[in-house]
């Protein structure tokens, strides 16, 4: 067994999802659950099939999106890993619609961080085992940083 990593690079103003599910529905549902989270959501979704032609499957209501996640998907090429690209939104306003789709198995990351993702790769094919989302922690929040923090996310609609 060899161990890989696959470094993606999130492209500025646009966050990432990286999840494992089991069902070529994955695309259709998760499209389904997206659309109809808000009306100004653009994104992009691919699945990487585990089993038959073994296809990269995508949606979205954005071309651009649908590429960056299917280019996303071709790093990774991993059995059942799904991508989802998104802009004018952020993951906690779809993940948990995201979880409870039925075939949806786990989610990894959620973030518009630089990931790193970690693959076992055997003869059989390749499985993501975790990802490594950002950067090691550089200490311990100051007064001015909470207060900072309070601030960004009543000014980002977050807290009131």
């Amino acid at each position: 067994m060899n161990i890989v990593t696959v470094s993606i690079k999130v492209p500025e103003g646009l966050n990432l999802v990286i999840g494992q599910a089991h069902f070529i529905k994955t695309v259709e549902d998760l499209y389904e659950v997206l659309i109809s989270s808000g009306p100004s959501i653009r994104f992009g979704v691919a699945f990487c099939e585990s089993s038959g032609p073994a296809l990269i499957r995508y949606d979205g209501n954005d071309k651009e999106l649908q590429d960056i996640a299917v280019n996303f998907a071709k790093e990774i090429s991993a059995g059942h890993i799904f991508v989802i690209t998104l802009r004018d939104t952020f993951p906690i306003n779809i993940l948990n619609r995201v979880k409870m789709v039925e075939e949806v198995a786990s989610i990894f990351c959620a973030t518009a961080n630089p990931v790193e993702v970690v693959i076992a790769e055997t003869q059989q094919g390749r499985g993501v085992l975790g990802v490594i989302d950002g950067v090691k922690n550089q200490g311990v929040e100051s007064e001015k940083d909470r207060r900072e923090r309070h601030e960004f996310l009543r000014r980002i609609g977050y807290k009131r």
